[in-house]
């Protein structure tokens, strides 16, 4: 690992820990210049692929999560760890299944399910965006439902 302060090739590792996120956070120390720094691994995740409503395929995005749950989560009292940990649980979840290929609706399905637990306006503004509610009769069933979990 080379240094980021003066590029010598070799370090010590003083600490390794494990991440909440599923990596490996290590301590390191120079063997020239004597300063520190931090690394982080993580272990390759094999490739998943979303299907689309319409159809297509494509490459799971992480980032792709998160942003939709920041949408819903806007000007909302939820922390950016816990949008972080929602994004972690859904991810979690569909690589547990072991298959190659999710449907979108099921990992929708699965946002919704954490955002009706952390906060429900942002529940409702992702349900009305991925259920693409057509008018207010749908919207209004939405809402009783929500009030009927209660």
């Amino acid at each position: 690992m080379k240094c980021p302060f003066c590029q010598h090739e070799e370090s010590d590792v003083v600490d390794t820990r494990d991440t909440e996120d599923g990596r490996i956070r290590r301590r390191r120390e120079c063997a020239k210049c004597g300063r520190r720094f931090t690394t982080y691994e993580e272990v390759e995740k094999e490739e998943l692929f979303v299907i689309k409503k319409d159809g297509r395929r494509e490459r799971f995005d992480r980032h792709k999560l998160l942003v939709g749950i920041q949408k819903a989560c806007e000007k909302r009292p939820v922390s950016i760890a816990q949008i972080e940990e929602m994004a972690n649980w859904v991810e979690g979840k569909i690589r547990k299944e072991d298959e190659k290929e999710v449907k979108s609706e099921k990992i929708g399905e699965l946002v919704m399910e954490r955002l009706k637990k952390v906060d429900e306006v942002a529940y409702i503004r992702f349900a009305s965006v991925y259920r693409s509610f057509a008018d207010l009769e749908s919207f209004e069933e939405a809402l009783k439902n929500l009030k009927r979990k209660k």
